[in-house]
């Protein structure tokens, strides 16, 4: 299937002057990590681990005076994962990242059907996760309006892992919904969201209006069950403010959650702040400071007071070490993160990103403490002939609280918790038609 979909897409790149507007281009992206700490707490009797990775995809895009078609292959290779000789991929990483049509309805509208990136504001809540070499999509429906600095999409989704077919005697019928992929990622069953957004000279406003619904289950004998426990709704709502104004710019978060997260866990005021200040101080130099807080876990039994940023660009935001919001932290203490940054040009080619962020729970660990510790991150980018080469450092500087956070002892812990790592990024343009 694989060697099918590559050889059409080659087939369509050699018609790509006929009509239409087509390119094709590609990425290579391998990145090797050395990981001692990554996302949580290591032992002193763990070894470190060490790996490389490589993010491979091939995009087409289709252009023509009424829609559009995007196709984005992939695969995520770990490097080693088959043995040599090996008629199939183990790891069965091969996908369709993307694929779309965009459509045009005429005086600003259009419409976005299919596997698609879904990326709006600062990508808090809502984003390609794009440092994953999976990358986050989804399968999705858009009514999109945009006209003289203004925008509104309109999303819909319903997933299903297949189509279920009985037989009888008059043919084929479909039956059932129960949607069983996990639901402890926050998978949904379905999504509505409404997204605006208006800009200014010098100042833009959104509003984000999502609904998520996630399939209930039952554990019997270690197993989930899905049929007759019916769905849960959680509810999503929210402000993405910018402000710019020479070399001074303020960023403002402003969300809360309502409804009920899988299994009918009520969220009752569930919040999220953010406020972000960058000012460049010169053509290389620029500072940033930054504060966010997201409420933790302080309701009775059978509700929680926590909030989760969902399908955001969550390696983004509090640490690259990943220590919290990235498949961890779902229903815990909630986090207040004070941070300060400085991005450095270095010349023409190469930058240098050095940030200090400060980590404390919204809400109080058993022991009373609050205190998470500090992380240092250090990324470096250089960029040569066609493509570019990112190194980055990180470390931890634990507190008390966060041994007590993640399960591991100040004894037993090891003495340096860090993480470093090397990507290569290429991405070539094949193709690159107009009419």
């Amino acid at each position: 299937m694989k060697k099918q979909l590559i050889v059409l897409v080659l087939l369509l790149g050699s018609f790509q002057a006929m009509q239409a507007q087509f390119t094709l281009d590609g990425e290579f992206r391998p990145r090797a990590e050395y990981r001692h700490g990554f996302g949580s707490i290591i032992s002193e009797s763990a070894e470190p681990a060490f790996s490389i990775s490589t993010r491979a995809r091939l995009n087409a895009n289709y252009k023509t005076e009424a829609y559009t078609f995007y196709l984005s292959m992939q695969d995520v290779l770990t490097w080693g994962e088959n043995r040599q000789i090996n008629t199939v991929d183990t790891n069965n990483s091969f996908a369709i990242f993307q694929a779309w049509a965009d459509i045009k309805l005429g005086s600003g509208f259009s419409t976005k059907i299919g596997r698609q990136v879904l990326s709006y504001d600062d990508q808090r809540i809502m984003g390609g996760l794009d440092w994953a070499q999976m990358g986050r999509n989804h399968d999705a429906a858009l009514i999109q309006y945009k006209k003289e600095g203004f925008m509104f999409d309109v999303g819909l989704a319903f997933n299903q892992d297949f189509d279920d077919y009985t037989s009888n005697i008059s043919g084929y019928v479909s039956t059932g919904n129960e949607y069983t992929e996990d639901p402890n990622f926050f998978t949904y069953k379905a999504m509505q969201y409404g997204y605006l957004k208006k800009d200014w000279s010098a100042f833009s406003a959104s509003l984000l209006l999502l609904n998520n619904t996630f399939q209930n289950f039952e554990l019997v004998d270690g197993s989930r069950t899905y049929d007759g426990y019916g769905v849960s709704s959680l509810q999503t709502i929210g402000t993405h403010l910018k402000y710019k104004s020479g070399a001074f710019g303020l960023d403002g978060n402003a969300y809360l959650q309502t409804g009920e997260r899988v299994n009918d866990l009520s969220v009752k005021g569930a919040y999220l702040l953010g406020l972000e200040a960058t000012y460049k101080i010169s053509s290389g130099i620029g500072l940033g400071a930054g504060v966010e807080v997201i409420s933790g876990n302080d309701a009775d039994a059978g509700e929680t007071g926590a909030f989760f940023p969902l399908y955001g660009t969550n390696h983004k935001f509090n640490g690259f070490m990943d220590y919290f919001y990235v498949g961890n932290h779902a229903n815990s203490i909630g986090l207040v993160d004070v941070h300060v940054s400085a991005n450095f040009t270095l010349n023409e080619t190469s930058s240098l990103l050095v940030k200090v962020l400060n980590f404390s729970g919204e809400q109080e660990l058993a022991s009373g403490d609050k205190a998470l510790g500090t992380e240092l991150d250090l990324v470096y980018a250089k960029k040569f002939d066609g493509f570019s080469l990112v190194l980055g450092y990180s470390q931890m500087f634990a507190s008390d609280g966060m041994y007590e956070l993640k399960g591991v002892t100040k004894a037993d812990a090891a003495d340096a918790q860090n993480w470093a790592w090397a990507m290569l990024v290429m991405k070539p343009k094949f193709l690159n038609g107009t009419k």
